[in-house]
């Protein structure tokens, strides 16, 4: 059995009164057995659904999104932001337990904690990757995709590292009003990180993704599939969509 690895020295400390938050990015489908129950039916049912998903418990941040129509694998997505596991397992098992929940399948989910960036070093901004706390901007589009880097990556030193990633910040800057949102799943989930991107159109998400394409950190990704394109609405709305009604 090989030896344990040394414990890495200490990183940027934080505010103990400040908790780090979890987010969660949970993809549903609803089973098309639903959409053949009465119409009296499925109408409570969504109600009640809804009803979960606006009243999430105290300390907990919810947004949820439509895919309907865009990806095959799921309809909507429910986006949930806060500092302990419990409430955030405990909310979505209410869901699953209404009468709509029961013809639900979970599509994907992703789990990461938030973080202040390794490799802001002393050159901190004022931006996302400071912060240990999530809240989002609610613009009306969210990408959502689970990233994972090549191992050679973690092999070069850090001050190599930074200086790669100091490229990829300033090619961001380029795009002010795409906010980023950093989730670290090592040790928690499969993934290394799961990415989430706020914007006002997709048009101005392609462009940045464009720019990022040539860096030279891009050289060091192993995987950022699946994609997943995410509308903002109501709980009602995504239900309904999801229903299939306009």
């Amino acid at each position: 059995m090989s030896e344990l690895p040394a414990p890495p020295s200490p990183g940027p400390k934080e505010a103990p009164s400040e908790p780090r938050d979890f987010v969660r990015y949970a993809f549903y489908r609803l089973q098309p057995e639903w959409r053949r129950r009465p119409r009296e039916e499925r109408s409570a049912g969504v109600r009640d659904a809804a009803r979960v998903l606006d009243a999430p418990p105290a300390g907990l941040t919810v947004r949820t999104y439509s895919l309907a129509g865009l990806k095959a694998s799921a309809d909507f997505l429910v986006w949930t932001i806060g500092p302990e596991l419990a409430p955030i397992q405990e909310f979505h098992a209410r869901l699953l337990g209404t009468t709509l929940g029961a013809y639900l399948e979970t599509a994907y989910v992703y789990l990461g904690m938030a973080r202040r960036s390794e490799y802001l070093g002393e050159h901190a901004h004022g931006g996302e990757g400071e912060a240990v706390r999530r809240r989002p901007f609610d613009r009306p589009f969210l990408f959502v995709y689970p990233f994972v880097k090549k191992r050679e990556w973690y092999g070069l030193p850090m001050e190599e590292r930074r200086r790669i990633m100091g490229e990829h910040f300033r090619i961001g800057h380029k795009y002010p009003q795409v906010h980023i949102h950093t989730g670290y799943s090592f040790g928690i989930d499969d993934m290394e990180f799961i990415l989430a991107f706020e914007a006002d159109s997709p048009a101005e998400f392609l462009d940045l993704v464009n720019d990022l394409r040539p860096t030279e950190a891009s050289r060091y990704t192993a995987l950022e599939t699946p994609i997943f394109t995410c509308l903002r609405a109501s709980p009602e709305r995504v239900l309904a969509l999801a229903e299939g009604l306009p």
